[in-house]
């Protein structure tokens, strides 16, 4: 028996899930194949989201009209804002979600998502005829044909978990690995490698000696991942802690080395360098006495809490050894050890900036299956295969993101660019327009997209427009109302700031960095009362139309930056050249233009190993 739809998504990770909802929501019949429906957008390593440019990550999904930022804040017992102490291109929302209910929210949205259908099994085969996916075939013998797929196998591709000498094949602890696509699409022509991750153990908060600890509380303001989502945390908050290990756990790591599989050969693939493991961390940074850890709570009403910080795949008896060592866990109870686990991954230069494969029509890659590590890169790419793959299905115009639009431009772009060597994370270094790509503006720069493309709904395009209407009320306000020295001199020396010696427009003393529009919005009436009418989101608002007041300089500077980069954007190369026939590029230039084959004269810009140089030549060529 054959069942025929629109795209097929394998997996149902963050990827797959954000892949799924984005294709149906758009009209694609569409099937989520995944192992195990109970487990469902699995928190396969921490119950967090967000972090460091992850965060702006998860509000450009929702900004799109993704579903990762609406479910976690339905399900966060902790939210926070990082970097506040540096400037605003920095600050990156975080949260702690409750594992269980992260997993519960994304069956309810799976279940009520109109054209979306989930099937549980394992698909071992791709059927592939001239070139062009038109199907699968599971492990049950079903066959199930559609005109585009989306593949996001995340870590369980040919997957072998390891703790100490003990080996397991499975794609995460307790569940199995998946065989037989990566063997077929080598056949293909496909160039595939390992990667290795890993996780810590799972501690038992009744054995911790929390007094030994130093508590971490979350934020309740405003901040939100959702722009939709504008209502009370539904969720008691919790504290996360802070601890550190110290030279009697590193004694006891350093004698454990040779039976590390990281240390003895037996673990041979490429591992993250952003996230190392304990004994990674005590060779690497030999001369530490002491590594700090973070105590995480797994949900509301659970006693589990994950360490962040101690990932391991030493044995069992080392890990918990080396444990007893720190104060707070003397007495410490677990309920499983750390591990590492090895996966196929598909060099993702073999992609373009759809995330479609170049050698195989219609078929579309998403999650670490592409070399990328962290909840939110895979959301992102999942996000944006499942609204190429309805587009090549129904048709349209390819959906690609800039560099200067998001940082899911930046991480896709550096992906099918540059290709990963070890598992990508993104930061907000890897991003030369940062400034532009505040957590603040994803919906000012993204759901108009959305919208237009038939994404981001009509209630969400309301709002935004709203956003704009208040932001420009405040920015036209301010600009033009004048202030008199007499009358807000004395509330200036209480700030510590200069007086004035004569009047001055209103948005000369916003830009003061003592000052914000909250704090003089009490000494001017006319400016409260235009505050007070901002119907929804007053404080989200505000804090928009300040950063835009007091960073405006350096966001058009930047903004001039990325336009005259962009014009390259605008040149397209692709199959353009036989590369190997230019006789002035380099040799370096003609073996890795040839493999990624750009899109752009931008593009090649940004390939390792290509000179400014060669892409004179190519401009000369192309008669620029």
């Amino acid at each position: 028996m054959t069942f025929q739809y629109d795209i097929i998504v394998i997996g149902a990770g963050h990827a797959g899930c954000d892949a799924a909802t984005a294709a149906a929501n758009l009209g694609s019949k569409t099937l989520l194949i995944t192992m195990d429906m109970n487990k469902i957008a699995q928190m396969s390593c921490n119950p967090a989201v967000g972090g460091i440019a992850k965060g702006q990550i998860v509000r450009e999904i929702d900004a799109l009209g993704g579903q990762m930022g609406i479910i976690t804040d339905e399900t966060a017992i902790q939210f926070r804002i990082l970097n506040r102490s540096k400037g605003p291109a920095m600050w990156s929302p975080r949260a702690q979600s409750d594992r269980m209910r992260f997993i519960e929210k994304w069956r309810q949205t799976i279940d009520h998502t109109p054209n979306l259908f989930v099937w549980q099994d394992v698909v071992n085969r791709l059927i592939i005829e001239e070139k062009t996916v038109v199907g699968v075939q599971t492990i049950l013998g079903v066959v199930f044909r559609a005109k585009a797929i989306v593949l996001t196998a995340g870590t369980f591709l040919n997957g072998l978990l390891h703790i100490g000498r003990t080996q397991i094949c499975g794609g995460r602890m307790a569940e199995p690995a998946s065989f037989g696509i990566t063997e077929q699409l080598r056949e293909f022509g496909f160039e595939t490698d390992r990667m290795k991750t890993g996780t810590p153990v799972r501690i038992d908060g009744r054995s911790v000696d929390f007094s030994l600890t130093e508590e971490q509380k979350g934020e309740n303001d405003f901040h939100k991942f959702s722009y939709l989502d504008f209502s009370p945390r539904p969720l008691r908050q919790l504290s996360c802690w802070t601890l550190y290990t110290n030279e009697a756990v590193h004694e006891v790591l350093r004698n454990g080395l040779s039976e590390s599989p990281l240390y003895n050969g037996q673990i041979k693939s490429i591992g993250p360098r952003y996230c190392p493991s304990i004994e990674t961390k005590i060779v690497t940074f030999a001369d530490k006495a002491q590594h700090q850890l973070f105590l995480e709570p797994e949900g509301e009403n659970t006693q589990e809490y994950y360490l962040n910080g101690f990932s391991s795949s030493l044995p069992l008896e080392i890990q918990l050894n080396a444990l007893q060592q720190i104060p707070a866990f003397r007495n410490i109870h677990i309920y499983r050890p750390g591990y590492a686990i090895e996966y196929d991954f598909f060099q993702p230069t073999q992609l373009t900036h759809t995330l479609e494969t170049k050698w195989i029509k219609n078929l579309f890659f998403a999650g670490q299956i592409n070399g990328t590590t962290g909840y939110e890169e895979a959301a992102s790419q999942g996000l944006i295969a499942g609204i190429n793959a309805h587009i090549n299905v129904h048709g349209g115009n390819s959906f690609v993101l800039g560099r200067d639009e998001a940082y899911i431009g930046v991480l896709i772009d550096d992906l099918v660019t540059k290709g990963v060597d070890e598992p990508y994370r993104m930061f907000t270094s890897r991003a030369e327009y940062r400034i532009l790509l505040r957590q603040d503006d994803a919906d000012m720069r993204l759901t108009e997209k959305s919208y237009q493309l038939g994404l981001a709904d009509k209630n969400r395009y309301a709002l935004l427009q709203e956003k704009k209407e208040q932001i420009e009320r405040i920015v036209d306000f301010v600009r033009n109302y004048s202030v008199k020295a007499e009358n807000i001199n004395s509330f200036l020396e209480t700030l510590g700031t200069s007086p004035l010696r004569h009047g001055v427009k209103l948005v000369d003393l916003i830009l003061r960095p003592q000052l914000t529009i909250a704090k003089i919005a009490d000494e001017i009436a006319e400016f409260k009362e235009l505050l007070d009418k901002i119907p929804n989101r007053k404080e989200e608002i505000i804090e928009a139309a300040e950063i835009r007041i007091k960073y405006e300089g350096y966001i058009l500077r930047e903004k001039i930056i990325a336009e005259k980069i962009n014009r390259l954007e605008n040149i397209k190369i692709r199959d353009k050249f036989d590369y190997y026939m230019i006789q002035s590029l380099s040799t370096e230039a003609k073996q890795k233009l040839t493999r990624i084959n750009p899109e752009t004269i931008a593009q090649a810009s940004r390939i390792p190993g290509v000179s400014p140089n060669d892409i004179n030549v190519l401009l000369v060529l192309l008669g620029r």
